[in-house]
């Protein structure tokens, strides 16, 4: 299977293009500076060079408080770009696979999220991904829009990749303890994306690592246990103490309801998926 993948350079894009290469594939992994996805022309010319089987889409603007200043950008790389790559996708007849995200959801809910649900996006960052899963969809019928959230793996720079790093480095680090979401770790999601990309299926999937979900404290804790990191470096604090310019949901656990449907097995425990995540930071 030739496969594009874009937003080369990232945590997500390093896992699937690693997973790629496992499995056999022939595999063009493209940066921002390979192509602009807002870019539609440059799109089509990059899928008519390629003809890829199948394009698996990590790109995306994620900077969740920049984006309430940068709005142009954000929206032009979430909705724009994915709604262009959707259209070459159908137009050469390669399967779409786009990342989007668990803040599509207001937090309202005390239960796991599921495709079915309606999305209610709290901020820029959010609209921009409800309006490119939207564009996508309407543009390319057969694509196939990944919600996953709360991603880390090796590489990652965001918090809960960084969490083991700075707990090995004797760091004090303050942890949201009544926040809520579904750990997913990169590797894990690479493989269940590589799984959907040779599937008949189509629409909203959810993929995060089972185990019911949990709180940023608690996956601090489970790193420290199995790090064996000192447990007082970590201090909880609460969700409204912490003041962001970008509002985010307070609980955006994700289930799938599709799993049975696409033949899908659940993906691994975020427990089990920690363990395999710190052994790989404690080994340098």
């Amino acid at each position: 299977m030739r496969t594009i993948i874009t937003g080369a350079g990232g945590m997500l894009a390093g896992a699937v293009i690693a997973a790629c290469r496992r499995n056999g594939h022939e595999t063009l992994a493209l940066s921002r500076t390979d192509l602009d996805i807002s870019d539609a022309d440059a799109v089509d010319a990059a899928f008519d060079r390629i003809m890829p089987d199948a394009v698996l889409n990590c790109a995306a603007y994620t900077d969740v408080d920049g984006a309430e200043v940068d709005e142009e950008r954000c929206f032009a790389a979430n909705a724009t770009g994915v709604k262009n790559l959707a259209e070459s996708a159908l137009r050469v007849g390669a399967k779409l696979i786009t990342v989007s995200t668990d803040y599509v959801f207001g937090g309202e809910k005390s239960d796991h999220y599921v495709e079915s649900d309606a999305p209610n996006p709290l901020g820029v960052y959010a609209r921009s991904k409800v309006e490119g899963e939207t564009l996508a969809l309407n543009a390319n019928p057969d694509c196939i829009v990944v919600r996953s959230g709360w991603i880390f793996g090796p590489g990652g720079t965001n918090f809960l990749s960084m969490i083991p790093l700075l707990l090995a480095d004797g760091r004090q680090i303050k942890v949201i303890s009544d926040a809520f979401g579904t750990p997913t770790y990169a590797k894990d999601l690479a493989q269940r994306m590589l799984e959907l990309a040779s599937s008949p299926g189509a629409g909203i999937v959810h993929a995060a690592n089972a185990g019911g979900g949990t709180s940023f404290s608690e996956f601090a804790m489970r790193v420290c246990e199995i790090g064996r990191f000192d447990k007082s470096l970590v201090t909880p604090v609460t969700f409204a103490s912490l003041a962001r310019p970008a509002p985010r949901p307070r609980s955006s656990k994700l289930a799938s309801m599709r799993e049975d449907e696409l033949g899908l097995h659940p993906m691994p425990k975020w427990e089990s998926a920690v363990e395999r995540f710190v052994e790989i930071v404690r080994a340098g």
